[in-house]
């Protein structure tokens, strides 16, 4: 297979991949393993030489040169407890066949690599840095990030000078973090290296919020020329500071759709392979990144609010702030960079 990538970096991959398949998903050798993937992109490629050295016993399906419904039928084929694995340059569509969902429903092991296409040349290499899977780290930090959150009642985000409050606690936590202990569903989407959840009262929350970073309308990730600041009053973002014509553009669409920009979920990512400096294309990978970001707009798919409706909540924009410190309660959790819990 063609790909332009160093050999070093192909067995750096596979390093990866094998290491979160055994600790993180829990594959053996006694389970089967399919891996379909597609060639449209360098790192689709490149991904899918590291699997063939980190899986060399599983069925690699080319997703481009195969009829969906052989792909279904390699499917059927495995049992509860085998392993999918998806590479794709976008993403996987099977008529009205949801993949994951179906795959998950079967009791199979998922892990998924989408949007391949939108990471190249460095950032592909920061993309395949992100796969590394130290469980130490992860489910230790992750679990006791979960456990300060469902405990805290007064949460404080600092940003450049910016202060939010998050004054009357939090929703239940959720992680992802390569432990799946107790959870219906092994796998889903990676990188991973993230805590999230939002306040129990939405309208509670309030404050600035500076930011270096936002989703765009096609989920790629934008850096504005300069920090921009969010002023949020009742959990609703009511002003900005220093704002850029492309950003107010994203909170105009969240307007005409939700009505007004709420502010959901606050998110605590992991993934140390992100930083404000070391960033990729795509919004759902970079959304990992080893600091705070929240997302604007009113879905929150995880989440119930008496005063949202889910069925017409169409917005959930991610941006990142400049994050200087996170407090729980008084006590720094995030600082200079790092969690500190």
């Amino acid at each position: 297979m063609n790909t332009t990538f160093h050999p070093d970096a192909i067995q750096t991959a596979a390093n990866h991949t094998r290491d979160l398949l055994a600790l993180a998903i829990g594959h053996t050798d006694e389970a089967a393993a399919v891996v379909v993937w597609d060639g449209d992109s360098e790192l689709s490629r490149a991904l899918t030489e590291a699997y063939r050295l980190s899986l060399p016993d599983a069925t690699f399906i080319d997703f481009n040169a195969t009829e969906a419904d052989a792909i279904r039928a390699s499917f059927e084929d495995l049992h509860p407890g085998d392993l999918v694995v998806m590479i794709q340059s976008t993403s996987f569509r099977l008529d009205a066949f949801r993949i994951r969902i179906e795959l998950f429903n079967r009791s199979l092991k998922v892990v998924e690599h989408p949007h391949l296409a939108r990471m190249t040349g460095e950032e592909a290499l920061i993309y395949i840095e992100s796969l590394a899977y130290d469980p130490a780290y992860f489910r230790g930090v992750g679990h006791a990030l979960k456990a300060r959150l469902d405990e805290a009642t007064v949460g404080i985000v600092q940003s450049a000078g910016a202060v939010l409050t998050f004054p009357v606690g939090f929703e239940s936590a959720k992680m992802n973090i390569g432990d799946y202990t107790g959870m219906k569903n092994i796998g889903g989407q990676f990188p991973i290296g993230e805590v999230f959840t939002e306040s129990r009262d939405l309208e509670a929350v309030h404050g600035r919020l500076t930011i270096s970073f936002f989703g765009d309308t096609s989920f790629n990730l934008k850096r504005p020329p300069h920090p921009i600041t969010l002023v949020i009053e009742k959990g609703r973002v009511v002003a900005t500071e220093n704002s850029t014509e492309e950003f107010e553009e994203v909170l105009e669409c969240i307007r005409r759709d939700d009505g007004e920009v709420w502010l959901r979920e606050l998110g605590l990512g992991m993934n140390r392979a992100f930083t404000q400096d070391r960033t990729v294309l795509d919004i759902g990978t970079f959304e990992r990144m080893c600091g705070v970001h929240v997302s604007l707009g009113s879905k929150h798919a995880m989440y119930n609010k008496p005063n949202i409706r889910k069925k017409t909540a169409k917005h959930h924009v991610d941006v990142f702030a400049v994050t200087e410190r996170v407090l729980l309660d008084g006590d720094v959790i995030y600082e200079d960079g790092n969690w500190v819990v």
